[in-house]
């Protein structure tokens, strides 16, 4: 019995092709499995050893240059070494890896030195004449002995412990503790805020020279702009400034004059006049009852309050088709020839401009009314 071509062809693939699963797994393998280590933590007599093998290693290879003498791998690993306290942990990481590329590459053989005839350096570009030559290997292999030398002898010294620094901490602070830093304070939250507006309004400024710098017209019209908002400014507070000095050029006594109402209410006015009634004093009671009418008028809006106005003015604030106004002309007239004019008054005046000023403080119209009272 023959096996059909795709069904072999599968088995094949699964044959062939590893599971995602496996290849997972071979991944999980090698990410577990343990790294080599790239270093070593060593003594100083450690690292002195190892600094003089490597010289020997880098003298032998200068003198055999093949595979055996310069192998990279007799290098070794890096060494952490003490460093009195200079790093966190106390140890600095000397790394060798320029010494193994330096063996890797010192294998071959110098390049032979370039020899330029007169015709070829006329042909070359300056650019590339004046580039200095890259250095022979062996010169490499002399300045790595050379380096590792040095190490060796800096090892041999020892460390210096590092400076403690007591007596220039001492002198800071009594430094800043004079009347010159007394105000020196760590700077407030506030105070980083204000920092970042202004770094914000400086780059936003950057950005706008950079803008203008693109755009002449930019730098025009935020010029116009500013010098339009700053006239409108000057307009705005010339204005203020105008009405505060209207107000003060006003004359305390114009308001009222002699003959005006003082700032007072109805009621107070209606209860002198009462007063002046019971006394006898009928020209001072006709006065008080009619500044009670006008304050009682003008508390309902009839007029805009103004106490320099005489009484002709305030019955010409009065529409003609006002109810109120033959009322209030009846009252105008008692007042000017009692207070004004001189009139003889009696009980029976009083009586009669008292009836109008109780109707038209009541809201009536106060013609022809003979009854009235005030509420």
């Amino acid at each position: 019995m023959r096996v059909p071509a795709c069904i072999a062809g599968a088995v094949w693939f699964v044959a062939l092709c590893p599971l995602p699963g496996g290849a997972a797994a071979s991944s999980a393998e090698r990410d577990a499995a343990p790294r080599p280590a790239r270093w070593r933590s060593a003594s100083m007599d450690e690292y002195r050893e190892h600094l003089g093998a490597l010289m020997l290693l880098v003298e032998a290879c200068g003198k055999g240059r093949d595979l055996q003498s310069c192998d990279p791998l007799k290098v070794g690993l890096d060494d952490r070494v003490p460093v009195g306290g200079a790093a966190p942990d106390g140890r600095r990481l000397v790394r060798y890896g320029w010494l193994r590329v330096l063996l890797s590459r010192a294998e071959d053989p110098d390049a032979p030195p370039a020899q330029t005839d007169a015709r070829s350096r006329h042909t070359q570009p300056s650019d590339a004449a004046s580039q200095p030559d890259e250095p022979a290997t062996s010169q490499l292999l002399e300045d790595a002995r050379i380096r590792l030398a040095f190490d060796l002898a800096e090892a041999s010294t020892g460390t210096a412990p590092l400076p403690q620094h007591g007596q220039e901490h001492a002198t800071m602070r009594q430094v800043l503790a004079g009347r010159d830093f007394e105000g020196l304070t760590q700077p407030s939250a506030t105070d980083s805020l204000k920092e970042k507006i202004v770094a914000w309004l400086n780059k936003i400024f950057q950005n706008a020279s950079l803008l203008r710098a693109g755009s002449a017209w930019v730098g025009r019209l935020a010029v116009w702009g500013f010098i339009l908002v700053l006239c409108a400014g000057l307009v705005l507070g010339l204005l203020r400034l105008e009405r505060r000095w209207r107000v003060r050029l006003t004359p305390e006594s114009a308001l009222p004059s002699v003959d005006g109402a003082p700032p007072r209410d109805w009621q107070l006015w209606l209860e002198e006049a009462r007063k002046a009634a019971a006394g006898g004093a009928w020209r001072q009671a006709i006065h008080s009852v009619y500044w009670a009418a006008i304050a009682r008028l003008e508390g309902r809006r009839l007029w805009p309050p103004d106490r320099a106005r005489t009484p002709r003015e305030y019955l010409a604030q009065v529409a003609f088709d006002d109810p109120r106004r033959v009322g209030l002309a009846e009252l105008t007239r008692s007042f000017e020839s009692t207070w004004y004019g001189g009139s003889p008054v009696s009980e029976r005046d009083y009586r009669m401009v008292e009836k109008v000023a109780s109707s038209l403080i009541a809201g009536d119209s106060g013609a022809g009314n003979n009854t009235g009272g005030v509420r």
